[in-house]
């Protein structure tokens, strides 16, 4: 059991919770096919307290690495963009929206992927192992995902219509690689 300290292994403690991130994103997108959105919502929690949490080991435990680094961003973006890009646009968009409307919000969908994207590759090109800074310069990809689930149920409880998600999507897209400061727990 030694791998699960050794920062070298694939498989050490920090990479194992990762893994657990992927894989509740994973069963989230088949819950979506489903149109069961309260267990995918349910399972991307899951996977967003597994991606806090292997942080914290992998820096308790000094077991960081570039794998990590690497590993970690691809969780982040099946759990933190693709899937809440995933539901609301099986949620809300076709559900609620045709013609033009759909074909907009299919757009702002793959802009805030792009984006979503695009930030996960330029944090981990100026990602250094072991290192973590105070600030993040644009929104996360986990808070662009929590705001995204906000933007969902403010539809969901009829706060919202569906155009007003399309904007508030292209919004929270915009913001991931903005130049706004956002603390780092």
């Amino acid at each position: 059991m030694k791998f699960l300290y050794n920062a070298s292994s694939h498989f050490n403690l920090a990479n194992l919770f990762t893994f657990v991130n992927i894989t509740a994103g994973l069963t989230a997108t088949y819950f979506i096919t489903q149109n069961n959105f309260f267990i995918a919502i349910i399972l991307a929690w899951i996977g967003g307290a597994f991606d806090i949490f292997d942080g914290k080991i992998a820096r308790k435990y000094k077991l960081s690495n570039e794998f990590g680094i690497q590993l970690d961003s691809f969780a982040d973006f099946l759990s933190f963009v693709l899937v809440p890009v995933f539901l609301i646009f099986q949620a809300v968009y076709t559900t609620s929206l045709s013609g033009m409307w759909i074909i907009a919000a299919a757009i702002v969908s793959i802009y805030y992927v792009i984006s979503g994207l695009r930030r996960l590759i330029h944090f981990n090109i100026n990602a250094h192992v072991g290192e973590v800074s105070k600030f993040f310069t644009g929104v996360p990809t986990p808070l662009g995902a929590i705001f995204l689930w906000i933007v969902y149920l403010a539809h969901t409880y009829a706060l919202i219509p569906a155009f007003a998600v399309i904007a508030l999507m292209a919004l929270i897209g915009w913001s991931l690689n903005s130049t706004v400061k956002v603390p780092h727990p």
